[in-house]
């Protein structure tokens, strides 16, 4: 059959397995790899974001995120996963600046939420709004050009959040709030959120910091779906708004950016306190359907460092809003608390997880359902445009085209219609 896998080139890495360079297996075998997912597959080399399941530790070039939430904000954090390195004061305070300048849209934009339907999902809105930036910010779609792509990246980065803010006032019918330049990040999403033009709006710093933290720890997961759409529409040479794009379509799945959502279901679904035991049951029983929704990860096999940091965040802001006694939020703890301590759980390692904490604070911050999914990608931009630039200026950079095994018909040749049965 030719070499063995033995016999292949190793890539080592500076963390985490090694792998084998497979680029020259067909040529040299006539056979492919088969791999449905990619889930044990490096589709590309990158020195940007670095997870190990089993030890529950997620890197941003080489810091841990457990620092970042506690000492960096999400405009350093963007800077990072952008640059390499973490900002001075000088760098960051440029930075911000330009992010907060790029905020504003094109005032045309504002045309395009009139050709949605008051209900359209909000998802829908922002996908369709940023593949559209191309045609008025065509000064940062020459990829060849390293100062055009970086421009595009950083407008990406600040007009994404007024996009999304505005697609949700866009469904409830309500004014459009301009990005404010003397405001953070996290504080100006909440006020294009739910300010009135008519009144000041103060946002509490504990609930900003709060949403700052949902923001860096969804920044960036490494190769996860939409990120490797992101890389695989890049690949192609496609502007970076319709890359962006992509990536928001492929969040939008259930599966992938939708997690957090299924938490506030699941728990409207159990109602009371009472009904908890019942439903741990039904948890149990594998031919009931039911899901623990929240808890355990795909590639977090020990714990979620993510989910610790805002577990945390989460009794800050309930207390901040004095929120001890609301019935979702006790339903939500003692549903915490058992979980944790049945061996049925904490035997499989189901233990809580960032889906059921950002959900719970972004409830808790007056954030409606139906734009979670949105503020994940408001967060994961900062992540997909540097993934999308890494990949760009990787030397040997090919259009990205999986292969198959073809389990189709055998050629066989066309009857005239008058002649088939």
């Amino acid at each position: 059959m030719g070499p063995q896998a033995s016999e292949f080139p190793v890539i080592s890495g500076t963390l985490g397995p090694d792998g084998v360079d497979f680029r020259k297996l067909t040529a040299a075998t006539g056979v492919f790899s088969f791999d449905p997912g990619y889930g044990e597959t490096a589709s590309c080399t990158s020195a940007i974001t670095f997870i190990d399941g089993d030890q529950g530790v997620l890197l941003h070039r080489g810091y841990p995120i457990e620092q970042l939430a506690e000492h960096a904000s999400y405009v350093e954090t963007a800077y990072l996963l952008l640059y390499g390195e973490l900002p001075n004061k000088q760098q960051l305070a440029e930075f911000d600046a330009h992010l907060s300048e790029q905020a504003l849209l094109h005032e045309q934009i504002r045309n395009f939420f009139n050709g949605f339907r008051r209900d359209t999902h909000p998802m829908a809105i922002l996908c369709g709004t940023v593949a559209a930036l191309s045609g008025f910010y065509a000064d940062g779609i020459d990829i060849s050009h390293p100062a055009s792509r970086d421009l595009s990246a950083r407008r990406l980065i600040a007009k994404i959040p007024t996009i999304a803010a505005w697609a949700y006032r866009y469904t409830q019918g309500e004014t459009f709030i301009y990005p404010k330049s003397n405001f953070g990040f996290a504080e100006n999403f909440l006020s294009m959120m739910f300010a009135r033009p008519d009144r000041k709006y103060v946002v509490k710093p504990v609930l900003a910091r709060a949403l700052d933290r949902i923001f860096i720890l969804h920044a960036d997961h490494e190769q996860n779906a939409s990120t490797s759409t992101v890389r695989l529409v890049g690949s192609t040479g496609a502007n970076p708004f319709a890359c962006i794009a992509a990536g928001i379509a492929a969040l939008w799945g259930p599966a992938h950016g939708g997690a957090n959502e299924a938490v506030l279901t699941m728990l409207t679904a159990i109602g009371e306190k009472k009904n908890i035991p019942q439903f741990i049951e039904q948890v149990k029983d594998k031919d009931s359907g039911i899901r623990l929704m929240g808890f355990g990860h795909r590639v977090y096999k020990s714990f979620d460092p993510r989910a610790q940091i805002l577990a945390q965040t989460y009794r800050e802001v309930i207390e901040e809003l004095n929120l001890d006694h609301d019935p979702l939020f006790d339903l939500a703890t003692e549903l915490e608390r058992i979980a944790r301590s049945d061996d049925y759980f904490v035997s499989r390692q189901l233990y809580p997880n960032v889906d059921f904490y950002s959900g719970l604070i972004l409830k808790a911050l007056g954030i409606p359902v139906s734009m979670f999914t949105v503020l994940f990608a408001v967060a994961r931009t900062s992540g997909w445009v540097s993934q999308w630039k890494e990949m760009i200026e990787a030397p040997g950079q090919r259009i990205g085209r999986p292969r198959q095994i073809y389990t189709g018909a055998r050629k066989r040749d066309l009857q005239p219609l008058s002649e088939r049965p």
